[in-house]
């Protein structure tokens, strides 16, 4: 699995919107995305660890190659 680092939760929900999630909440620094039913839940912080990445991943149902080529596109 791809390593990503330094990455912040803003990244991460513009990457996630790229492939077609939409910010449903927020509670707290907790943003909320649905994409077909499937949802995840991102922390809106300035470094996000990779294994919150990773699980985040699996959570929304997406590869890390689909996450990868979202975010640097």
């Amino acid at each position: 699995m791809p390593k990503f680092p330094g990455l912040s939760g803003s990244d991460i929900i513009k990457a996630l919107q790229k492939l077609g999630f939409h910010v449903i909440r927020q509670s707290g620094s907790h943003i909320v995305l649905k994409r077909n039913g499937i949802g995840c839940v991102v922390p809106n912080h300035k470094e996000v660890k990779i294994g919150t990445v990773n699980g985040l991943l699996r959570q929304a149902g997406i590869s890390a190659k689909e996450f990868e080529s979202a975010l640097y596109s």
